[in-house]
């Protein structure tokens, strides 16, 4: 589960200055250190640490003293940056031609005189595929065009196959 008020794909750096206590009084507060931590999330939220350069195994040291920091007032953002997020995954589901349209295409394989078992190996050497490809339902729209020029420049009987089964063929676009 994410949560949604998380920040997303943004990195920040903060200064961060360390004061200690001198000897027994309260007032007596000196400057001991000062450190660089950056805090990065991912574009799901994840978070990761560094201090001083360093990338620490876990935020939890990062986030104690910024903590510390940011309520003594001695916290300073130093940078902010809007980290670009990844493409989207690319996803096929829905995306081919299929299983109805494939069907069709290896009838019209089929009656233009291709053997049953090299619609594959057509469909893969159309697209410059080394190897057949495993269905024919999941080519794209674009993928499915090239493959039907290429099977009516090998096989010119496939139009009539086409028209045979009633469909409206057209000439395709030269290359």
């Amino acid at each position: 589960m994410t949560n949604a008020d998380k920040p997303r794909n943004i990195r920040r750096t903060w200064k961060i200055e360390v004061y200690g206590g001198w000897g027994d009084g309260p007032s007596a507060v000196m400057k001991i250190g000062e450190h660089s931590v950056t805090a990065t999330a991912d574009h799901e939220g994840n978070v990761i640490a560094e201090i001083d350069g360093q990338p620490q195994p876990d935020v939890a040291t990062a986030y104690a003293m910024w903590k510390e920091a940011k309520a003594a007032g001695r916290l300073t953002l130093l940078d902010e940056q809007h980290l670009t997020p990844p493409p989207a995954p690319v996803t096929f589901e829905g995306a081919g031609i299929g299983k109805a349209r494939a069907r069709v295409l290896h009838k019209v394989m089929g009656m233009a005189g291709l053997p049953n078992s090299q619609h594959y190996a057509l469909s893969a050497a159309a697209l410059g595929e080394p190897w057949p490809l495993d269905t024919l339902s999941t080519l794209t729209e674009a993928e499915a065009k090239t493959v039907w020029g290429h099977l009516c420049r090998v096989y010119p009987t496939a139009r009539g196959a086409a028209t045979q089964l009633g469909l409206g063929v057209r000439r395709p676009v030269a290359a």
